[in-house]
């Protein structure tokens, strides 16, 4: 029965979280075209749909051939060609991974976090491509940073709780590491027709070097994000009913079960006594 709605909810997940802004905003006159020629877009997109719907499914081998299907669907729904092959290969990849990921994470709640890490930090920076000349992008991008840390640190307490506290380090790594890969993955997609050893080291270069800036911007914002997710996994621990006792193993058994072999004479029969008759004294 739970799959009766976690499929259909999956597929909404997929293109919601996916593909619902770029499938907006790329509509051109007249056509459904779905995906506009992006590695980006394909591999982040796709992604993200395939964690989401692993989350809802939480099953891997019902997980990856849904969300498989879910993709090829939707890009034959959608008017685009299977003539394009690695556009197509790159989706179904990034889907698939996305799936598995998503539902391991189930399971995890930290594997979760880490699957996160990238879609949350690719829309923490989409602000910035569309509105460059706005006065207070620095302000929203930054709120976007701390507030996608804070919930990726509150997703990876939520099922162990403080416990795991100890992959708040390395998950605030990875993300860093996420914002660097968006921006790499970005400079290739933009780098369409150049040869592939000058792209290759674009984006290298630009991997490595965006750490500094970003950290330089927006430190404090991910500070302001640690001290966020503290209280929420706090208030989120509170609010979840005491743990039920420990089952007693004895439970189901009577008293006799707990006895030791040499004390089951204690409730043997003791055989019944044969009282004699008097003498009678010789006279």
């Amino acid at each position: 029965m739970r799959y009766l709605w976690s499929i259909p909810a999956a597929v909404v997940a997929w293109f919601v979280g996916g593909f619902s802004a770029t499938y907006l905003k790329g509509l051109p006159e007249g056509t459904t075209y779905f995906v506009p020629p992006r590695i980006d877009l394909l591999v982040l997109g796709g992604f993200t749909g395939g964690v989401l719907a692993g989350l809802l499914i939480g099953r891997i081998r019902i997980a990856v051939p849904v969300v498989l299907i879910v993709a090829a669907g939707m890009w034959w729904a959608t008017g685009t060609s299977f003539g394009v092959h690695d556009l197509l290969v790159t989706l179904l990849v990034a889907t698939a991974l996305g799936g598995f990921f998503g539902a391991i994470g189930n399971r995890s709640s930290v594997a979760a976090a880490f699957a996160l890490a990238l879609p949350v930090a690719w829309y923490a920076m989409r602000p910035a491509e569309q509105l460059g000349d706005w006065r207070w992008i620095w302000q929203l991008n930054g709120l976007l940073v701390g507030a996608g840390l804070a919930l990726l640190l509150y997703i990876a307490c939520w099922k162990r709780g403080w416990r795991s506290v100890s992959s708040w380090l390395p998950l605030a790594g990875f993300y860093l590491v996420c914002f660097a890969a968006v921006e790499s993955i970005q400079l290739v997609s933009r780098s369409t027709g150049k040869p592939m050893d000058a792209v290759g080291d674009a984006s290298t270069n630009a991997f490595f070097q965006s750490f500094e800036p970003l950290l330089r911007e927006y430190w404090p914002w991910m500070v302001v994000g640690v001290l966020l997710a503290i209280p929420m996994t706090a208030l989120k621990l509170r609010a979840l009913p005491p743990p039920p006792p420990p089952p007693d193993p004895y439970a189901e058994r009577t008293n006799d079960a707990v006895l030791s072999d040499d004390l089951d004479w204690i409730d043997q029969l003791e055989p019944r006594r044969r009282i004699l008759p008097r003498r009678e004294p010789a006279s």
